[in-house]
């Protein structure tokens, strides 16, 4: 065999072949995530509308980030936010971690139960939202009837989706069904990987098991129940779908995450670089914070 026909093809090296076949693959790459990036903080200092594509575009600088900044309306949407963030993943990773908990045990049929639990996880949001939309009916709605058989309330007394009371709490109800399986998958990995030689050494001890548990299942898991609440967080914090389809933001303006506010700025108002500098802001607030919990992260799995 000729010498360097392994490294060559053609005249061309190995290093220059992996690039001419993934080179295209980061241009597509490149070309969807980052030049949309780009265009969208142009349009942030600008004031573009969609509507008006021939209209004449003027700079304006940091007009837009300052009105936003200034606009209360916008600090109740993203108070609104924190509140879905913070119940959503402190009941998905409670309930998560207690069913991956329930799970690692093996018992018998625990594989079938296992797939029962995933269906949530496996539906459309659009499904999941008209499924949800119709159990909350106070008249007709199986949700207002299971309350009523527990509590004894009058079922059409109250109204998940109509009560500014009780209209987020439906919408942290339906994102704990649907979602609570992904947070028990991650925790299960995580479960899973911890060796069983180190309970056995614990039973040679003579640890009970609230003790095992507390010094080896938890901190051994905790990583990946860190990473199931990163995961959660990033997409509970652009929450848009579900409220869209359940109430829509309301009523008036209760569940008016910031997502919401964004799609009403820049398809209602058609404020075109309005929207593009809240999109921005709340690009570098996620990126910032999820930067944050990142480096806690890594400093919890160095231990």
């Amino acid at each position: 065999m000729p010498s360097g026909i392994g490294k060559t093809v053609r005249g061309l090296s190995d290093k220059a072949i992996a690039w001419l076949f993934i080179g295209p693959t980061i241009l597509l790459l490149l070309a969807i995530n980052i030049f949309p990036l780009i265009w969208t903080i142009y349009l942030s200092f600008t004031n573009y509308r969609a509507n008006r594509p021939n209209a004449e575009v003027k700079y304006v600088g940091l007009d837009w980030y300052h009105r936003i900044l200034g606009d209360a309306d916008v600090w109740a949407a993203m108070q609104t936010t924190a509140h879905f963030v913070i119940w959503t993943i402190i009941i998905e990773t409670v309930l998560g971690f207690g069913l991956a908990w329930l799970i690692d045990k093996k018992f018998r049929g625990h594989a079938l139960w296992t797939t029962v639990i995933l269906i949530p996880m496996m539906l459309s949001p659009a499904v999941v939202g008209n499924f949800w939309t119709f159990l909350y009916q106070p008249q007709s709605g199986l949700f207002n009837y299971a309350i009523s058989f527990v509590t004894g309330i009058d079922p059409s007394s109250f109204q998940m989706l109509g009560s500014v009371r009780l209209s987020p709490w439906a919408i942290v109800i339906v994102d704990a069904w649907m979602w609570t399986p992904y947070v028990m998958l991650i925790c299960l990995a995580g479960l899973r990987s911890i060796p069983d030689y180190i309970y056995e050494a614990a039973e040679v001890d003579r640890a009970s098991p609230w003790r095992q548990f507390w010094s080896i299942t938890l901190p051994m898991a905790l990583p990946f129940i860190m990473l199931a609440v990163l995961f959660r967080g990033i997409e509970n914090f652009k929450m848009f779908d579900m409220v869209n389809l359940l109430t829509g933001g309301g009523p008036g303006s209760t569940t008016e995450v910031v997502s919401i506010t964004l799609k009403r700025q820049a398809f209602e108002s058609w404020r075109t670089g309005y929207s593009s500098a809240l999109a921005i802001i709340l690009f570098v607030t996620v990126f910032g914070l999820a930067n944050i919990y990142v480096k806690a992260l890594n400093r919890v799995k160095q231990r």
